[in-house]
């Protein structure tokens, strides 16, 4: 097995893959296992937890929203069964309330898609000591306003008036904002 050197450090390298596109699951799981990594792939909630109940990968690349229900389920149950898991979520539907979550939930990283597979590796093998770099493009004021509100929007399990009355706005005026799109 041709193990790229920060891999090499790692006796058990296996990795599990919840990925419900199709084409990109394939994709990703065959560059992993050319960097190295002994890949299981899933499709699903249902097949991951299955796999995670048989034997705990050590790392696990898990896609947020899935076609039966939410890669965070994933990932907890992972962090139960193996405490040392390295986990990392990919969505294309990022907010910060989401990347939150999943950090509370155990996941070491949150990434968008579409991510490559040295991007997945870089999160999976990050030391943690390392200081991130600065933004090239940081959030204008408007998206980081969306973000908050997309936040509190989440925390109040998404009831429009809750999270209206919390953000002391009017409950339509919240309603025409998360009817729009994230700004940029």
């Amino acid at each position: 097995m041709n193990a790229i050197p920060e891999l090499s450090g790692y006796a058990d390298r296996s990795l599990l893959i919840v990925e419900d596109d199709k084409p990109f699951l394939e994709r990703l799981s065959r560059a992993m296992e050319t960097r190295g990594f002994a890949v299981t792939a899933c499709d699903n909630v249902a097949e991951g937890l299955v796999q995670i109940g048989r034997a705990a990968p050590a790392f696990a690349v898990v896609d947020l929203r899935l076609g039966d229900g939410n890669g965070l389920d994933v990932v907890a149950a992972l962090k139960q069964q193996r405490p040392d898991a390295r986990a990392i979520v990919l969505t294309g539907y990022g907010n910060i309330a989401t990347a939150v979550t999943a950090v509370k939930m155990g996941a070491v990283d949150y990434l968008s898609k579409p991510a490559d597979a040295d991007d997945v590796v870089a999160a999976l093998l990050a030391s943690g000591s390392e200081k991130s770099e600065l933004p090239q493009n940081p959030m204008s004021a408007d998206r980081v306003r969306w973000e908050h509100i997309q936040r509190i929007y989440e925390m109040c399990n998404r009831n429009v008036s809750e999270t209206a009355r919390r953000l002391n706005m009017h409950r339509r005026t919240l309603q025409r904002i998360l009817a729009k799109r994230a700004p940029r």
